[in-house]
């Protein structure tokens, strides 16, 4: 059953108007997506510090929004999450996930590092792969001079964010451009990780569930310029040829997502070939939940646990 808070959450949408995301065109829905938080986000969080950074990529600056937690102590190295958000490589930003970003800090303990990574259709893929890759090496190079312990480095997202920790974590397994760079744990939070959709949940979840199937077609069409990249396992690292080696992983899916189906198969190739994986699927919820907590309760509950998770992995 979907949760009842989820369905008056879907109706109060249907009742107030709003357009759906796919008749927009990206810079509105930029805005609209950025807007609406006020209304499902639980209400700021204070952390010991927020401060504005700026990482070198190949396609130029990439900002970066550093947060430390409410902790007794801040003289030793933190451990610190690198985040990629949600919104289908075409919306989202720092602001629209500071929230979540807030709550993962003070919750694990460890400091977060939002990455505001490049997306569609102004800069399609592999740009947004990119500049996560290329933040999170130059988060790991200045991690001395921030307070941050880059032995204790993991990296996570929702959605669009997840499929990008999930790729950022294969490339860091095969060192990528010959670079070291040392991940302890991926959290991938209803990731999207098949570009080809041809799972059930796409079927079932398509419509009436506020990710429908005419908006993963306008994401999906912004982001990738050429359908044979659908096939590249950079855009769908469920295609990747191995899954061995890779950092413990903790999967979290939506019962009413149209990506639950593939967010379960991934999990089940990490744990076959080896890699740590907890997998927890949400049964009543549904696509973007977890920034939802002002409305959802589940969506809190969902927090806590993802900050729990990287607690355990990067303070051992």
């Amino acid at each position: 059953m979907l949760h009842p808070q989820a369905r008056a959450l879907l109706d109060l949408i249907a009742k107030s108007g709003l357009p759906a995301t796919h008749t927009l065109a990206p810079v509105e829905a930029r805005k609209m997506y950025r807007d609406r938080r006020a209304f499902s986000q639980p209400a700021t969080a204070d952390v010991a510090l927020v401060q504005d950074l700026q990482a070198n990529g190949p396609h130029g600056a990439i900002p970066l929004r550093l947060y430390k937690p409410l902790v007794k102590s801040t003289e030793q190295a933190l451990p610190v999450l690198v985040y990629y958000h949600g919104g289908g490589w075409v919306i989202g930003d720092l602001d629209t996930h500071d929230t979540l970003c807030r709550e993962l800090a003070n919750g694990s303990g460890c400091a977060v590092v939002a990455v505001d990574y490049r997306m569609g259709p102004e800069q399609p893929f592999p740009a947004a792969v990119d500049d996560c890759w290329a933040a999170t090496c130059w988060v790991k190079d200045n991690a001395a001079a921030l307070g941050l312990d880059a032995a204790h480095m993991g990296i996570g997202g929702d959605s669009a964010g997840g499929n990008l920790a999930a790729v950022v974590s294969l490339l860091a397994r095969d060192r990528y451009l010959g670079i070291d760079l040392p991940i302890q744990f991926q959290l991938l939070i209803y990731p999207c990780v098949d570009q080809r959709r041809g799972h059930a949940s796409h079927v079932t979840n398509g419509q009436g569930y506020l990710l429908t199937s005419d908006t993963m077609d306008y994401f999906q069409n912004h982001y990738l310029a050429d359908k044979a990249q659908h096939l590249d396992w950079r855009a769908s690292p469920l295609l990747a040829e191995s899954f061995a080696g890779l950092p413990p992983a903790l999967v979290i899916t939506a019962g009413f997502d149209p990506l639950r189906d593939e967010g379960l198969e991934y999990a089940d190739v990490l744990s076959a070939a080896g890699t740590p994986c907890r997998y927890v699927c949400f049964d009543r919820q549904i696509h973007g939940f977890i920034t939802m907590g002002r409305v959802l309760d589940e969506a809190n509950l969902a927090v806590a646990m993802c900050a729990a998770e990287v607690k355990r992995a990067l303070s051992a």
